[in-house]
């Protein structure tokens, strides 16, 4: 398998992390949110079902040995996910995924959108350093855009929406911050990972990244590319009234703060989301 696939961050470990790195939080009995560095990564399953379950996203490069730990804390030995689900591409949500593809041996999925930057044939563009936004978005450029390689191991979600192995969920298309960015919704209990479509930190500052200061904002600035897209997205997102919501970045969040801060996220997003100035903002007014 080591011929077929190959991770351009494999030795790219970056130091960024916040107070809640390490930390996992059962968000309801078959949702688990972990929290590898400054991004989540989701297990979807009940722990009495062992390997039942499906794993979203991979987190940080050279971060695989931590998140198996949290597997077995949550699973037990020897209880790998049926499959694993990436909203997106993005270095930070696909940094362990190689090395697991490698030890589990398990099918990965993503938008078709996606597949180009996962199956080493297309890199993103360059992280904007230039855009509005705090001390992150200054470091950006330091961060991998180039695309791993999954060879024959990944391959795109289905196009009737279903999720493998997730058979009460399903994928939502929320393009603009990637291509292929993808959530998860799930209509009987109103539960949603939104990926990075949305995030309840302030991804670009350093502090509140550290800190984790809650606030649901936009997609992380430095890497989104389309915010026409990205806009549409959070309207598709807030139509659902999602209960619950694990984002890419920052606390879980559910209730009337969810319900809340999502509507006026969309009511607001020219000001909340959009910077004023950056490679990919193409201001109206």
């Amino acid at each position: 398998m080591n011929n077929e696939v190959n991770d351009s961050t494999e030795h790219k470990y970056l130091p960024m992390t916040s107070i809640m790195s390490g930390k996992g939080q059962e968000v309801i009995s078959d949702i688990y949110c972990f929290t590898n560095q400054i991004v989540n990564v989701c297990f979807v399953g009940e722990p009495e079902k062992n390997n039942d379950w499906v794993l979203i996203d991979t987190g940080m490069p050279q971060s695989s040995n931590r998140l198996i730990e949290a597997i077995i804390d949550r699973f037990g030995e020897h209880n790998k996910p049926k499959a694993i689900v990436l909203t997106h591409g993005h270095f930070d949500h696909v940094g362990a995924v190689v090395d697991l593809v490698e030890k589990w041996g398990v099918p990965v999925y993503a938008h078709a959108a996606e597949l180009s930057f996962l199956t080493g044939k297309e890199s993103y563009p360059e992280p904007d350093g230039s855009v509005e936004g705090g001390l992150v978005a200054k470091m950006s450029p330091m961060f991998p855009n180039e695309p791993i390689n999954l060879g024959k191991h990944v391959e795109a979600l289905p196009s009737d929406g279903s999720v493998p192995f997730m058979s009460s969920w399903r994928w939502i298309h929320t393009p603009g911050h990637s291509p292929g960015h993808i959530s998860l919704f799930r209509d009987e209990d109103k539960s949603l990972i939104a990926g990075d479509a949305f995030v309840t930190v302030r991804q670009d500052s350093l502090y509140k990244v550290i800190m984790q200061e809650k606030e649901i904002n936009g997609p992380p600035r430095y890497l989104t590319t389309d915010w026409d897209a990205a806009k549409d997205s959070v309207k598709k997102l807030e139509a659902l009234k999602p209960v619950f919501a694990v984002t890419g970045h920052g606390h879980p969040i559910s209730g009337k703060e969810l319900s809340e801060g999502l509507t006026k996220l969309l009511t607001e997003f020219d000001r909340i989301a959009v910077p004023d100035y950056g490679r990919f903002v193409n201001r109206k007014h």
